[in-house]
C-alpha cells in the first residue's frame, strides 16, 4: 500500500457503533482517504453488501483498492473519483438505488498533511498549493494569496480561520507580494509571523495554523461542498439509513448541526393556527444532540482525534418534498 495513505481512522469504534453496518447493506465513505474506516465497514456488510468510496485523489483510490484486495478480498466495492459535493452525480454513476450508511470524515486527510509537496503543511517548504483536486480545480492557495485584495484576504482569514490577526496578516501579505509573489508555504509562514506580535506567537499553537486552515477551505470550497453533500446523502439514504459526520473545527460542525437540525424540524406554523399550512415534516432524526468526542486514550495514541466532533442522523421513513 502507498505509504502516503497509511493512517489511523479517527473514532473508529464510535463510528461503527453509530452506523451499525449490517450484512448486505450499502455503505458509502464520502472521504475514502486511507480506507481505514471503509475496510471495517466492508467487513461488516460482506459478502453481499457493497462499499462505495469517494475521494478526489486518484492515489488514494489506488491505495484503497490495494488495501481492499489485501484485507477484505472478495468484498464488493466501487471506488469513485470526485468531490462529495457532487454526491448526486457520483451515486448515479455507482448505480445504486439507495444507501444505508454514509460517512463523512471531513478536513484534509492525514496523508495529504504528511506529504510536503501537497502544500498543506506549514512545517515543511513546498509550493503553496493546497488543492485536493488539482486536475479540476484551478484555484491554488498561491492564487488566493497573490491576487485577493486586502479586504477579501482578511475576510477569508477571519471567517474560515477565526484568525484574530486577520487584518494585520492580510496587510502584510499585500506589502510582501508587492516586492515579489509569495510562492511557497514557508514564505507564507514567514509573512504570518511578521504580522503577528511576538507575545501572541507564544501560545495557541503554530502561528500560521489558522491561516493555512482558512486558505485550504477557500481553495477547496469545503463548506459549500459539505452543505451540498449532506443534503444529497439525506436524499439517497434508505429509510433507517444512518449518516455520520466527523468534523474538526467549529465551521464544519456548525454546518452539520444546521443541516441536521433543519431536516429534523417539523411544522413551523404559528401555534395559534388550527391546521398546518407549511407542510414541513421531519426527514431525519438527530441521534447526537451534542457531538461525540474521542476519549483520552485515543487522543494520546492519535493526536488528530483531539478536535474530532461526531454527529449522527437517521433517515425517517417519510416521503421527501
Amino acid at each position: 500500500m502507498d505509504a502516503e495513505f497509511k493512517h489511523i481512522p479517527v473514532m473508529l469504534g464510535q463510528v461503527l457503533a453509530q452506523l451499525d453496518p449490517r450484512p448486505g447493506e450499502v455503505v458509502c465513505d464520502c472521504t475514502l482517504g486511507g480506507a481505514g474506516h471503509s475496510v471495517e465497514l466492508a467487513r461488516r456488510v460482506a459478502p453481499t453488501g457493497l462499499s462505495i468510496g469517494i475521494d478526489q485523489d486518484e492515489r488514494a483510490l489506488a491505495a484503497a483498492t490495494e488495501r481492499f484486495a489485501r484485507e477484505v478480498p472478495g468484498a464488493r466495492h466501487a471506488f469513485l473519483e470526485g468531490n462529495f459535493g457532487d454526491l448526486d452525480d457520483l451515486l448515479v454513476q455507482a448505480e445504486v438505488p439507495g444507501v444505508d450508511c454514509f460517512l463523512f470524515d471531513l478536513g484534509v486527510s492525514s496523508p495529504q498533511l504528511d506529504v510536503a509537496e501537497r502544500g498543506f503543511s506549514y512545517n515543511e517548504d513546498a509550493p503553496l498549493d493546497m488543492r485536493m483536486d488539482p486536475e479540476h480545480n484551478p484555484l491554488s492557495a498561491a492564487e488566493v494569496v497573490n491576487t485577493y485584495d486586502e479586504a477579501e484576504l482578511a475576510r477569508v482569514l477571519r471567517l474560515y480561520g477565526d484568525e484574530s490577526h486577520a487584518r494585520a496578516i492580510a496587510r502584510q501579505v499585500v506589502r510582501t507580494r508587492e516586492r515579489a509573489p509569495i510562492r511557497t508555504t514557508l514564505e507564507l509562514v514567514d509573512v504570518v509571523k511578521r504580522a503577528i506580535p511576538a507575545r501572541d506567537r507564544r501560545h495557541g499553537g503554530h502561528p500560521a495554523r489558522k491561516t493555512f486552515q482558512a486558505l485550504r477551505i477557500e481553495v477547496n470550497h469545503e463548506l459549500d461542498s459539505l452543505d451540498r453533500g449532506l443534503r444529497a446523502a439525506v436524499r439517497w439514504a434508505n429509510p433507517g439509513g444512518r449518516i455520520c459526520v466527523i468534523s474538526y473545527h467549529s465551521l464544519e460542525d456548525r454546518i452539520v448541526k444546521h443541516v441536521f437540525g433543519e431536516l429534523s424540524q417539523g411544522c413551523t406554523c404559528p401555534p395559534d393556527l388550527p391546521v398546518c399550512v407549511c407542510g414541513h415534516v421531519p426527514i431525519v432524526e438527530v441521534r447526537t444532540r451534542r457531538p461525540l468526542t474521542a476519549d483520552e486514550a485515543e487522543v494520546a495514541s492519535n493526536p488528530r482525534a483531539r478536535s474530532a466532533l461526531v454527529r449522527v442522523a437517521v433517515k425517517l421513513d417519510v416521503a421527501q418534498p
